[in-house]
């Protein structure tokens, strides 16, 4: 998982959203890397792609709303093989039942090798919410994209 902040990454505040998702990613049996980066679009693309590289799922967590440095959304797409907009949009509306700021986040979604690459709000509740809303096909979208990468590697042995 990647945190993307500039306060945290500073050493100015804690990293609560990072500490909520992997708690909840430990309890859902992951084992866990934390990244931290600053709100710089070069530095996220390229923690991204290291950790897509040796993880089935990447999270990251901030930099999605609308403040100037709020820039994970930007450099996300960059690394994207594929895009999967059902996620942000199912986040999103599941977050916009419970407050109106939930309309305000432009996190992604998609796949960067055999990776699924997620973008959480920075908020710890945020964090939870938007994990519970991607845990319920979390299994079945990993089994298809390792299920791709086994079948890949198949047709090139």
């Amino acid at each position: 998982m990647l945190t993307v902040s500039d306060r945290v990454s500073a050493g100015e505040a804690e990293d609560g959203s990072g500490a909520v998702l992997e708690a909840l990613l430990r309890d859902d049996g992951f084992e866990v890397t934390r990244r931290l980066v600053p709100d710089e679009a070069d530095e996220i693309a390229r923690a991204i792609t290291e950790l897509a590289a040796v993880a089935a799922l990447v999270l990251t967590t901030g930099g999605t709303g609308l403040a100037p440095r709020d820039v994970t959304p930007e450099a996300t797409p960059a690394v994207f093989v594929r895009e999967v907009p059902g996620i942000p949009q199912a986040i999103r509306a599941d977050s916009f039942a419970k407050t109106p700021h939930g309309m305000l986040s432009r996190g992604l979604a998609g796949t960067v090798g055999r990776a699924l690459v997620v973008n959480l709000a920075g908020s710890p509740g945020a964090c939870r919410d938007g994990y519970a809303v991607l845990s319920t096909a979390l299994p079945h979208a990993l089994r298809l994209l390792a299920d791709a990468a086994s079948a890949t590697d198949h047709v090139h042995t």
